[in-house]
């Protein structure tokens, strides 16, 4: 929005200094100091809102004793990150960018599916919330409809050729067509290396990224801090990759594919770091109010996003070993508990309560898996130039 409002001043006021917000990496460093002073400004009135409507937190009776002091502290503070991004991103993103406007969808899908969840949670005081089919279902409904429009938006070289391809698409009778090689699915580490995919290897694989990214950031919030931290360091990670494979100059210097457009994307990593560091001001332990599903579903949701449009799907896994782990704990938990008939491979899954039953005090566990995360987002980023 400002970028308009900047080109139109700059053009017909004469003003030609504020051309220099025509450059991406200015915008981006203004639209994550915003989303911080934004997350930071409206930090308070949300919390004091939800103490009034008496959001709080139901603790599991089955969780870590230590944690039944934290019930009654007000949840669904993830609105708060979703006003900082939403705000940040529009104020600061080209308005006629085709990808940030399907992050935000992604991003405030998620988080309405994650609102109700909460909503439930709290109105019903039922810990368990929203049933897993349903939410299954409406992140389905909002996931393939994501990867369908990704798979004609990476394709294609500008707005007016999506629909062309899409076109093509029906014409073909939804059978196959022929996608440019930035489609495919890179590997890291090797330069020039990728695997075709095809239209529906493309929407599939989208679609097991956003959804799954959304269900592990979603499985890693259940301590003060933990979920925030690395979903902003993987988010602005992942903004300085689709800063690169959407000037063709970098991508070509590095091996990259050029995603034409995929670059104003490094606006929403922006925004995520500087919300993320806004809201762990509150979130940091004891924390005054968690995120709760509507923060950490659309988190997700928009890191399995941008990692589709920046071709980073296998890097994401990299950086976001974090999510990984806590994922597989539950899995593992779930198969080796059914396989046993009740036995337990961790004390409690996901992982991050194993710790805490051995013992770890809920800062070590956060701040560690901070530095892990830290590693893994820094051996991500070796990707952009070992290859």
């Amino acid at each position: 929005m400002l970028l308009a409002i900047f080109q139109w001043m700059a053009d017909s006021l004469g003003w030609g200094w504020l051309r220099v917000f025509n450059y991406l990496t200015l915008r981006a460093v203004f639209s994550a100091l915003t989303a911080f002073f934004i997350a930071i400004a409206f930090g308070p009135w949300v919390i004091r809102e939800l103490r009034l409507l008496k959001i709080g937190q139901a603790v599991r009776e089955y969780g870590p004793k230590s944690h039944l002091t934290k019930d009654g502290t007000p949840t669904m503070g993830g609105i708060l990150i979703l006003i900082a991004v939403s705000l940040s991103t529009i104020l600061w993103m080209d308005l006629t960018n085709r990808f940030v406007w399907v992050v935000l969808f992604v991003t405030l899908g998620l988080g309405a599916i994650g609102w109700v969840d909460d909503y439930r949670k709290v109105v019903y005081h039922n810990p368990e919330g929203m049933r897993s089919r349903e939410k299954y279902f409406w992140q389905s409904v909002i996931g393939i409809t994501a990867s369908v429009y990704l798979a004609f938006a990476v394709a294609a070289p500008g707005n007016d050729h999506i629909w062309q391809l899409v076109l093509e698409w029906v014409k073909s009778g939804f059978t196959t067509i022929e996608l440019p090689p930035r489609s495919g699915l890179m590997i890291p580490f090797f330069k020039g290396v990728s695997i075709p995919l095809g239209i529906w290897g493309f929407i599939v694989l989208s679609y097991f990224v956003i959804v799954g990214t959304s269900n592990a950031v979603n499985l890693t919030d259940g301590l003060d801090g933990l979920a925030i931290l690395p979903s902003a360091l993987v988010g602005v990670a992942l903004g300085i990759f689709a800063y690169v494979v959407g000037r063709v100059d970098y991508a070509a210097y590095l091996y990259f594919p050029h995603v034409p457009g995929a670059g104003e994307v490094t606006v929403v990593g922006a925004a995520l770091i500087g919300a993320g560091l806004g809201f762990l001001w509150y979130n940091a332990y004891p924390a005054q109010v968690f995120m709760g599903d509507v923060g950490a579903l659309a988190l997700g949701g928009a890191l399995g996003t941008m990692a589709i449009i920046s071709r980073q799907e296998l890097v994401l896994f990299i950086m976001g070993g974090v999510f990984v782990m806590e994922t597989l704990s539950v899995m593992i938990q779930v198969v080796y508990f059914k396989a046993t008939h009740g036995k337990r491979f961790f004390r409690m899954a996901p992982i991050h309560h194993h710790f805490e039953m051995k013992g770890w005090a809920e800062t070590q566990v956060v701040v560690r898996f901070w530095i892990i995360t830290i590693v893994l987002v820094l051996i991500g980023l070796s990707t952009l130039k070992i290859r």
